[in-house]
């Protein structure tokens, strides 16, 4: 008997600036013609939350990244985390990060192999601890910042880093009902 786990997908930059456009309706069908179970979207910024039999996380990407090419023509870098790993995560966020103060935005930096932690930080430079927190735990960074000086901090300046395009970045909310979304 087959064992199915829950993954999420999330596509990098679909649906920003009029750019990279993908209607969900269309991925969740095409995801459920490639073999996928249970496939649910969640907002038009390209979350996928599915069931599969257990697979190797490389497998599933290069699958999710040729449904993607085959179904829209666009080459969209994916990162998949399974149900257990986000639950990881999630029990890894510092205190500070991911509350429910309106005035602090939160994010969860995912890194798209094979870029590491290292690169990243080398590439968006030191904190300004006046103005933002960041940590990381495995994979995933954890940043916050307050909206009143969200410009200032050093690394609301990630999209225009060399990385931009090996990172995928979802708010603290996303990141709850995704995991929500999994049960």
């Amino acid at each position: 008997m087959l064992l199915l786990e829950k993954y999420v997908a999330l596509l990098r930059g679909v649906n920003v600036g009029g750019k990279n456009k993908i209607a969900m309706p269309v991925l969740k069908k095409a995801f459920e013609d490639h073999g996928f179970l249970d496939v649910v979207t969640y907002i038009n910024s390209g979350n996928i939350v599915f069931t599969s039999p257990s697979q190797e996380i490389r497998t599933l990407i290069k699958k999710s990244e040729r449904i993607i090419k085959e179904t829209f023509g666009l080459d969209i870098p994916v990162m998949i985390v399974s149900k257990n790993e986000l639950e990881d995560l999630l029990q890894h966020t510092p205190k500070w990060w991911g509350d429910s103060n309106k005035e602090i935005i939160h994010y969860a930096i995912f890194l798209i192999p094979p870029i590491c932690i290292e690169e990243v930080f080398e590439a968006v430079g030191e904190i300004k601890p006046e103005y933002e927190q960041i940590t990381h735990h495995n994979n995933v960074i954890f940043w916050s910042a307050p909206r009143e000086t969200f410009s200032k901090a050093r690394w609301s300046k990630i999209a225009s880093s060399s990385v931009n395009n090996h990172v995928t970045i979802r708010n603290a909310n996303t990141i709850s009902k995704l995991l929500s979304l999994t049960k």
